[in-house]
């Protein structure tokens, strides 16, 4: 199996065999508690034009929109896992588009399946990966509004390989560490990469909640599959009844 590390839009354009769209702060964490609500599928949207039509299509579908961390006007809620928590999303539907995560979905159209990652899932994502045994796995860390390096992604690409592989996950000093050092990674974060969270001038954009909803390690036990609805178009769906996990 060789897996490999892409980065952003460009990267998710250059993958192939199995690709892993990862967006941790926040889509495809996001994505996984709204599964875990009780949502039947989201549509995975690159543009809000399309996003918006969607909607006049179907108003009774819920409309999750955000450009640079903000709610996009006319939307039924950010991307954020906390500020949906009332919410009831027991088999609705869901039309999201992000900055970064719906963009990766969209742009890794040479891959021959897509599913999505996040550090609230990935144990879950490796599990099935290992299962279809693939000849490549891209890791998409998809970054900052998919064109700057976001540290959260990165590791949760470089945690997934590790599960995978047995490659050490990295820092910036060249420390080595295994899978069994992902929570406090995650949580070493909230210095470096999610410190927006913990500012009181933004808390209305970055619940300091999303912070932690995010950061929860293998919290769901199942994997998030992009494909096409009856129409052609891109959603998201749940696949359960992963394999055992073999240790």
């Amino acid at each position: 199996m060789n897996v490999e590390i892409l980065e952003l839009i460009e990267g998710a354009k250059k993958a192939g065999g199995i690709a892993v769209v990862i967006d941790v702060f926040r889509a495809f964490s996001l994505e996984c508690y709204l599964f875990g609500r009780g949502a039947e599928r989201i549509y995975a949207v690159g543009g809000m034009d399309e996003a918006f039509a969607l909607k006049r299509e179907h108003p009774e579908y819920i409309l999750i929109g955000e450009r640079h961390g903000k709610m996009v006007e006319g939307c039924d809620f950010g991307n954020s896992p906390s500020q949906t928590e009332g919410a009831d999303f027991k088999g609705k539907t869901v039309i999201h588009s992000t900055s970064a995560g719906t963009q990766g979905i969209v742009n890794a159209s040479g891959a021959d399946r897509i599913v999505t990652g996040s550090l609230v899932n990935a144990k879950a994502v490796a599990r099935y990966i290992r299962s279809l045994n693939p000849e490549r796995v891209c890791l998409i860390a998809m970054g900052n509004g998919g064109v700057r390096t976001a540290k959260e992604d990165v590791l949760c690409a470089q945690y997934i390989r590790c599960l995978l592989t047995g490659q050490a996950i990295t820092d910036d000093e060249g420390n080595e560490y295994g899978p069994e050092d992902i929570g406090r990674l995650s949580q070493e974060l909230r210095h470096d990469g999610g410190a927006h969270f913990f500012d009181p001038q933004r808390q209305e954009i970055y619940p300091e909640k999303d912070f932690f909803m995010c950061t929860q390690c293998n919290a769901f036990d199942f994997v998030i599959e992009a494909g096409r609805d009856e129409a052609g178009r891109l959603i998201t769906f749940v696949r359960r009844g992963l394999p055992p996990v073999v240790e």
